[in-house]
C-alpha cells in the first residue's frame, strides 16, 4: 500500500508505544506456488472471493478502472494484466491491504485455516506471482537495500536472530521517504526476495518495494536513540510452510502441470468463453516468448473476473 497511509495510520496510534517482538512469523500463510503456477491458473475462475460492492470488489474495480485509463509509467516488464491490477489495488488508499495483511499473518496456523477462511486466495498468489515475475525482469537488481519506517511500535529483536515479516511488507528505495512517515522503528533492509513496484504502483514517487512473506532476513546490527530504534536485516534467503496448498499442502513432483509448465504457449482457460491473455498493453515481453498466461474474462462481462 501507500507507504503514507501505512504509516500515517501507525502515527493514529498516538503517544503510546506498542512494543513487539519480531520472530519468524510462523502462523504466516507464506506459499511460493512453486511448480503448480498453472494448476492455479486452471482454479482460479473458481475461486469467486468476492461479492458485489464489498470492499474487496471496490478496490479491484477501481485499480482496474484507473490502471485502464493510466499513462505507461513502466520499464518493459513483464507482467499480465491481473497482476498489475493487483499490485495497483493493494497499494491504493484502501482497506484492502489492512485486512490482507491481516489474514496473511495468521492463514498460515493450518491448511484447513487456508482453505475455510483464507478469502484472498488470489490476491495471494496474483502478488506472489507478480513480485517473481519483477524480480526476474531484464534489469531489475538481484538485490534491493530499502528502508522501512514506522511509528508507534517499537519492534525488538537480537543481533544474529533469523526473522520473517510474515506479510506482503511495504519499503522504500528512498531514506527520507521513510523517514518522513516514522522513525519509531526503522528497518534498514537488503532484500533479494522483494521487488521495485513502483511503476505499478499508485504511489510511483514513493519508489516503492514489495518484500514478500517468506523471506527471511538476519539481524545484522541494532541501534538505539531514546525511544527510537534502528534495526539492519540482511536477506538469508526463503522459507515456507507452505507450496501450492490449495492443491495438497506442500508442493514436489507431480503438483505443477510438466507437460506444460515451460513451453512458450498460452494456456488454455478452464471456463468456455474466456480466452487467453497476454502481456500487459504497453509492457512488452523481454527475452523468449512469454510462457505464464491467465484468463481474461469475456467482453461481455463488465465487473473483473478476479481476485
Amino acid at each position: 500500500p501507500s507507504l503514507t497511509l501505512v504509516w500515517a495510520r501507525q502515527r493514529d496510534l498516538g503517544s503510546a508505544i506498542k512494543k513487539i517482538a519480531l520472530d519468524t512469523a510462523p502462523n504466516s500463510f507464506d506459499d511460493q506456488y512453486l511448480r503448480c503456477h498453472f494448476k492455479m491458473v486452471r482454479v482460479l475462475p473458481t475461486l469467486t472471493e468476492f461479492v458485489p460492492h464489498d470492499d474487496y470488489a471496490e478496490a479491484w474495480n477501481r485499480a482496474a478502472a484507473k490502471w485502464g485509463s493510466r499513462p505507461y509509467l513502466g520499464r518493459p516488464f513483464l507482467l499480465q494484466l491481473e497482476q498489475a491490477i493487483a499490485l495497483l489495488a493493494y497499494t491504493m488508499e484502501e482497506g484492502l491491504y489492512l485486512e490482507f495483511n491481516r489474514a496473511v499473518r495468521v492463514a498460515g496456523r493450518s491448511r484447513r485455516e487456508y482453505l475455510d477462511t483464507f478469502h484472498f486466495k488470489v490476491l495471494h498468489f496474483l502478488l506472489t506471482e507478480a513480485l517473481s515475475e519483477l524480480r526476474g525482469a531484464q534489469g531489475h537488481p538481484h538485490c534491493l537495500h530499502v528502508y522501512r519506517g514506522i511509528d508507534g511500535i517499537r519492534f525488538t529483536s537480537r543481533i544474529g536472530q533469523i526473522i520473517r515479516f510474515g506479510q506482503f511488507a511495504s519499503a522504500s528505495l528512498l531514506k527520507n521517504v521513510s523517514e518522513s512517515y516514522g522513525t519509531r522503528t526503522t528497518f534498514e533492509v537488503d532484500t533479494c526476495h522483494g521487488a521495485d513496484i513502483r511503476y505499478f504502483s499508485n504511489y510511483p514517487e514513493e519508489e516503492e518495494v514489495l518484500i514478500p512473506p517468506f523471506e527471511t532476513f538476519k539481524v545484522t546490527n541494532i541501534t538505539h536513540q531514546g525511544d527510537d530504534i534502528y534495526i539492519h536485516l540482511r536477506s538469508h534467503g526463503v522459507h515456507s510452510k507452505y507450496n501450492c496448498a490449495w492443491f495438497r499442502g506442500w508442493g514436489g513432483p507431480g503438483t505443477g502441470c510438466p507437460e506444460k509448465l515451460w513451453l512458450p504457449r498460452p494456456w488454455k482457460c478452464s471456463r468456455s468463453g474466456w480466452t487467453g491473455l497476454g502481456p500487459v498493453e504497453g509492457v512488452p515481453a523481454h527475452g523468449t516468448e512469454q510462457n505464464k498466461m491467465s484468463c481474461k474474462v469475456p467482453p461481455t462481462h463488465h465487473r473483473p473476473r478476479i481476485p
